[in-house]
């Protein structure tokens, strides 16, 4: 079945040159200059992926990543010109699958949808019964995280850092082990995204995101999932 990639950018040469390259993969390209019309795009027929420019006329990449991820539960990677730190993880906390700064090589941001569709496609289909940690709860099959009665809801990112660590409790994982996890690719330089992760995780986890009771971290290593 052919994958379909919606490309957003008012950049026509970046748009032009990424669908060539992903209609050479074989993926179905549909393009959009604005937010407006990206939002059109997808309520006409939904992709499988979305590359988004950060800075669009309109709707900007950030709002369309929340509408996107709330609406269409709908795997993003926002590109943008900027490499501040700060724009990188905003993109990530608010639902972002992954992130790439211009310039950039066509071929990687390639690389990048497809680790981003086999990380949600692998997801789908490996669904086993609840991991039970005490009073967290993740289940692979319906994707829900629970503590106690309460339900938390997690970005697709998130998700899979956890679903990773609660599988082998007391297992150490680091940064570039759960960037492959959560991406299916490890990409050198980008591995310190994870610790934005795992602090949006602790904010909705934890009682006290300070003294974590579930997401702990190995200084020097990485992280664990544990229960005391």
């Amino acid at each position: 079945m052919t994958r379909s990639v919606l490309v957003v950018d008012d950049n026509e040469k970046i748009v032009e040159v990424l669908a060539a390259y992903l209609g050479q993969e074989g993926f179905e390209v549909r393009t959009a200059a604005d937010g407006e019309s990206a939002v059109r795009a997808v309520e006409e027929r939904r992709p499988d992926i979305a590359l988004l420019d950060i800075m669009l006329p309109g709707v900007d990449g950030i709002e369309l990543t929340r509408r996107f991820q709330r609406d269409h539960d709908l795997p993003v990677i926002l590109v943008t010109a900027k490499s501040d730190e700060v724009d990188r993880l905003i993109g990530l906390e608010i639902g972002a699958d992954d992130y790439v700064t211009k310039p950039f090589s066509p071929r990687e941001v390639v690389a990048r949808v497809k680790a981003v569709l086999r990380r949600v496609e692998g997801s789908r289909g490996t669904a086993e019964g609840t991991l039970r940690l005490g009073a967290l709860e993740v289940d692979p099959e319906r994707r829900e995280v629970r503590i106690g009665e309460q339900k938390v809801d997690l970005t697709k990112t998130e998700f899979d850092i956890l679903e990773t660590m609660a599988r082998h409790p007391g297992r150490v994982y680091t940064r570039l082990q759960l960037l492959e996890a959560a991406s299916g690719d490890a990409y050198e330089g980008y591995e310190r995204t994870v610790d934005a992760h795992i602090k949006n995780l602790r904010k909705k986890l934890e009682d006290d995101p300070r003294e974590p009771r579930f997401v702990k971290t190995v200084f020097g290593v990485g992280y664990k999932v544990e229960v005391e």
